[in-house]
């Protein structure tokens, strides 16, 4: 049976800048914070930290546009150096209308403008990209702050994406450590005696979500801690498994 779980907000974490250790960064705000990691905690982290600290930001004076950008920028009325940003971190055009691009990163993450996002950046002639590999970095983080806290932690980092079929956005896993992603409960039986073959929870991404109503989107609080919830230790899993396998995909 779960127990209770709770939903640490970290304060004090200033805005990162390009070459700083996104994991220093994290344990001075538990610091500043007053909270002291235990064993078992998910250590969450929203991704405009780590971008920035790895210095994906890019100066859209910059970026000369294709025509093509051009011409998309002309139809909807967007800026088409950010449009030609978005074709360049995309790796598949999922979808265009009505001024949004649906598009794969190199990830394999399907959302809207290939992840490229204008919000939370330093200047408004700026935008932030995805990390390049979300989940080494999560494992950076992860083993950063186990040695110097001497909790053993899992380690989330996450964005914000749309939904297909729903309305408005929440957050999700983009990398993970420590941590499975899943709770399989294939081969288990419910109170009646069925026998569930198909209920693969993505606990990453409701963990994901569930810390966002504590960071919250303009409150300048990246990072929270979920403790009080039992998941599946893993050295192996990673981010990457919540991925849809393409031969699955119904959609694609």
């Amino acid at each position: 049976m779960a127990g209770d779980i709770h939903i640490l907000g970290v304060d004090g974490i200033p805005e990162a800048r390009a070459g700083e250790d996104p994991a220093q960064l994290v344990l001075d705000g538990l610091s500043h914070s007053g909270i002291k990691l235990e064993d078992g905690d998910v250590l969450v982290v929203t991704h405009k930290l780590v971008s920035k600290a790895e210095d994906r930001l890019i100066d859209l004076s910059t970026i000369t546009p294709s025509p093509f950008a051009e011409r998309l920028a002309l139809r909807y009325e967007k800026d088409a150096r950010q449009i030609e940003v978005v074709l360049r971190e995309s790796t598949r055009i999922v979808r265009m209308d009505r001024g949004v691009i649906i598009a794969e990163t190199p990830h394999g993450f399907v959302c809207a403008n290939g992840g490229v996002d204008a919000s939370n950046a330093p200047d408004s002639d700026y935008v932030v990209l995805l990390p390049i590999d979300p989940d080494e970095t999560a494992r950076q983080i992860r083993s950063a702050v186990q040695d110097a806290s001497g909790a053993r932690i899992a380690v989330i980092i996450t964005d914000s994406f749309g939904r297909p079929w729903r309305a408005g956005i929440t957050n999700v896993a983009i990398g993970v450590s420590g941590m499975s992603p899943f709770n399989d409960y294939r081969g288990q039986y419910d109170e009646h005696g069925y026998e569930l073959r198909a209920t693969v929870i993505a606990v990453a991404d409701e963990i994901a979500s569930a810390a966002e109503l504590v960071m919250g989107k303009l409150d300048r609080r990246p990072v929270a801690v979920l403790r009080g919830y039992d998941f599946i230790a893993s050295e192996a899993a990673n981010g990457q498994e919540l991925v849809m396998d393409p031969a699955k995909d119904l959609f694609r």
